[in-house]
């Protein structure tokens, strides 16, 4: 049976929206899922607590993942401290999710692969009973049964109006959906597990891309790690990197150059990312090469 959640608001001492959900037909509390925010011009949601046991933590994921379990790491906690029900719709994107903040606007981009593999769960059906998916694609089955198709090779926008119809003001649509994804990723594992998997695999393709692109053989976990992170979250271009990165194999340097990328209006990132790898590295987690031939860490 598909869930069905009942949406209230309130407006707390600071004055701040809240926006809570109730989980129709059964004794669950109501929860909180999101708070009102404004963006330039738009209104929408976020959520940006981190709570207990819904947390990324490499350890619970390094079994499966091995490596790459921590080094994910420095980016999950950049994007949202670690937490699984990050959240915010007031953006370009539309529609933002996950621990590693997976955007919507891009097509067969993290978001779409994330939520393909969330509709091949067992109870997807149970949170978006009118999605489909068909030859790896998303359709949403109108109440004739048509169904249309969300999105294609070149664009997302039909998958992001489904999410969040509109960002001038939040919409009962955009609020069913925020705690239908809140809601399975507080309560369902397996959904937790895809956020890590889709993440591990982006990066993993990733240092294919950048390996052919900077020839990363040979070089050390934590200049890879920074290099994805500029490219995850797009605050600096190949042509900046390569420059970053010729110092005759001096990675010391190209590390701090690195750094220095994006720097004045990101520095905040960039410090967690950088005092994330250097705690992994002293407890003896991050001290591996990468291997080009075998596309591994070593």
């Amino acid at each position: 049976m598909a869930y069905d959640f009942s949406i209230s608001s309130s407006v707390l001492s600071n004055g701040r929206t809240s926006y809570n959900a109730q989980l129709l037909n059964s004794t669950e509390p109501k929860f909180t899922f999101a708070y009102r925010t404004a963006y330039l011009d738009n209104f929408g949601l976020f959520n940006t607590g981190v709570n207990n046991g819904l947390v990324y933590k490499p350890e619970d994921y390094e079994k499966d993942y091995g490596f790459w379990a921590y080094f994910i790491y420095p980016t999950a906690m950049a994007e949202s401290r670690g937490s699984f029900v990050c959240l915010n719709t007031y953006d370009r994107a539309k529609f933002t999710f996950t621990f590693m903040q997976y955007a919507a606007h891009v097509p067969n981009g993290d978001f779409v692969n994330f939520f393909k593999s969330l509709l091949g769960l067992p109870n997807a059906k149970e949170y978006f009973p009118k999605l489909i998916l068909q030859n790896n694609q998303i359709f949403y089955r109108n109440s004739s049964g048509v169904l249309n198709l969300l999105e294609t090779n070149s664009s997302s926008q039909a998958l992001m109006d489904y999410l969040n119809p509109t960002l001038t003001e939040i919409d009962q649509q955009e609020l069913i959906c925020a705690a239908r994804f809140v809601h399975w990723a507080t309560n369902d594992i397996e959904h937790r597990k895809v956020q890590v998997e889709t993440a591990v695999n982006m990066y993993k393709e990733n240092m294919l891309e950048y390996h052919k692109r900077f020839g990363l053989d040979g070089v050390p976990a934590s200049v890879c790690q920074m290099i994805c992170d500029i490219r995850h979250q797009g605050r600096g271009m190949n042509d900046r990197i390569a420059l970053a990165l010729n110092t005759k194999g001096n990675y010391e340097k190209a590390f701090s150059n690195l750094c220095t990328i994006g720097n004045t209006n990101y520095q905040s990132r960039i410090t967690t990312v950088r005092n994330t790898i250097s705690k992994l590295k002293a407890i003896g987690k991050f001290n591996k090469i990468y291997d080009a031939r075998r596309a591994e860490f070593v």
